[in-house]
């Protein structure tokens, strides 16, 4: 009984806070004048026209109007397709280089002190600034007679933002097992690489998940805003802009597009839920029991 409340709390909260952001979105342009409130010259509350905030209702029916030859629903289903390829293709390049950093920074303690201040001052560097560079390098570059294709800088810009989380989540998690552990395994006559195999990989699951799904969201946003930055079209990046241009007297579409790229970024994290379950057996941190909420 205590399992199905917790599922149905589960999927009630989320669907609760949904509908608590619509009613609070619908009271506000009810109540809140047209041209908004200002104080002093200073506007305090928003502007509620239907040019600036449509009603909910006008969000969802817009993605039957016409768009071309298609539907504004065909025109965003296609753009965050295109987006979700490019999105995952740069999640799986940051796993990749944020796990074979952490290993190469766990082994090698120099390689530590002196890679990741670099590692954490490079996600200061701001993206729409990379982008240009990126996109300017990967025009020189031909790769098996193959010339560079715009897509592949969006991959490389999002996956920089991926490996971030991915790098020091997993550097965290393959320090965590105990001296005793570690001394107990090389007590057995095993080596660097069978304790990392045995002990320092499953012991780093639980920090690296909540690590994925962090790199997870920042592949979203980094291939939306490289979208933007380089100008590529095909993905939901793109067409923001363009229905940004097109909002003059109803902005329902760009909200539309809004809300199609944050429904692309539940769909990432939907896949980093299948590698979750396929771990799920080292989900639990060490020492935590599964009875009584577990002690250390």
């Amino acid at each position: 009984m205590r399992v199905k409340s917790w599922k149905v709390g589960r999927v009630g909260y989320p669907v609760g806070a949904l509908v608590l952001v619509i009613a609070l979105w619908e009271l506000v342009k009810l109540l809140v004048p047209a041209q908004g409130v200002s104080v002093g010259g200073q506007r305090i509350l928003p502007r509620t026209s239907d040019a600036a905030m449509p009603h909910v209702w006008r969000v969802f029916t817009v993605l039957g109007d016409a768009d071309g030859k298609r539907t504004v629903g065909e025109t965003l289903i296609r753009t965050a397709g295109f987006t979700f390829t490019l999105a995952l293709l740069a999640l799986l390049i940051g796993t990749v280089v944020g796990v074979a950093l952490a290993v190469l920074m766990q082994r090698f303690a120099f390689v530590e002190r002196g890679l990741l201040p670099y590692i954490v001052v490079s996600q200061t560097v701001p993206l729409i600034a990379l982008a240009p560079l990126v996109a300017g390098w990967g025009g020189k570059i031909v790769i098996a007679g193959e010339p560079w294709r715009p897509w592949m800088s969006i991959a490389v810009i999002a996956s920089y933002l991926a490996f971030f989380p991915v790098a020091v989540g997993m550097l965290r998690g393959l320090q965590s097992p105990s001296k005793a552990s570690v001394e107990l395994l090389h007590s057995y006559s095993a080596g660097w690489w069978d304790t990392l195999v045995r002990l320092r990989f499953p012991a780093a699951v639980p920090h690296f998940l909540p690590a994925l799904r962090l790199a997870a969201a920042a592949s979203v946003i980094g291939a939306v805003v490289a979208e933007i930055s380089t100008g590529t079209a095909g993905g939901i990046g793109r067409q923001i802009i363009v229905f940004s241009q097109q909002a003059t007297g109803d902005s329902s579409r760009l909200y539309a597009a809004v809300l199609a790229a944050a429904l692309l970024g539940i769909a990432v994290t939907g896949v980093v839920a299948l590698a979750e379950f396929a771990l799920r057996r080292y989900s639990r941190p060490a020492g935590v029991g599964s009875s009584s909420g577990g002690t250390r």
